[in-house]
């Protein structure tokens, strides 16, 4: 188990399921000890009904996320290097964060958690599958930083 960073930024594809799940999971089992922010490669889309359905099983949050991109996290004066670490949960953010981040000294990990949107038929099915998704990432903070 590492010690837990000062800052962590948590990236997918549209800030709108795995990495906003991230942010609040993360936010709830550290409290304030750690600063905790999420982005998308893009922001095309809001915060995704079944992820904020799955994360309110377990207390957690997520009605009054506003979706942002890497862009706009720069342009509201947050410097992608005054993070300690950056956490890409989907290939197309683990490219995007290497690419902005190659001249900085700062760890960015690749954890590989599936993406739930488009799996199951019935509300059901596709609420588990956002389950999956939010247990990999608890489980995967927990092994993480404990």
């Amino acid at each position: 188990m590492g010690s837990l960073p000062q800052s962590v930024l948590f990236c997918c594809d549209h800030n709108a399921v795995r990495s906003p799940m991230a942010e609040a999971i993360m936010k709830k089992l550290f409290g304030t000890e750690t600063y905790v922010q999420s982005v998308g490669v893009v922001n095309d889309l809001e915060i995704d009904g079944f992820a904020i359905a799955a994360c309110k099983e377990i207390e957690v949050e997520l009605e009054r996320h506003r979706s942002r991109s890497f862009e706009e996290l720069e342009e509201n004066g947050e410097a992608l290097s005054g993070f300690d670490v950056i956490v890409t949960l989907s290939p197309a953010s683990q490219r995007r964060a290497l690419d902005l981040t190659r001249f900085y000294h700062l760890t960015v990990e690749y954890w590989p958690i599936m993406d739930p949107t488009g799996i199951g038929e019935t509300r059901e099915q596709k609420l588990n599958a956002y389950r999956q998704t939010r247990d990999q990432i608890r489980d995967k903070l927990q092994e993480k930083w404990g």
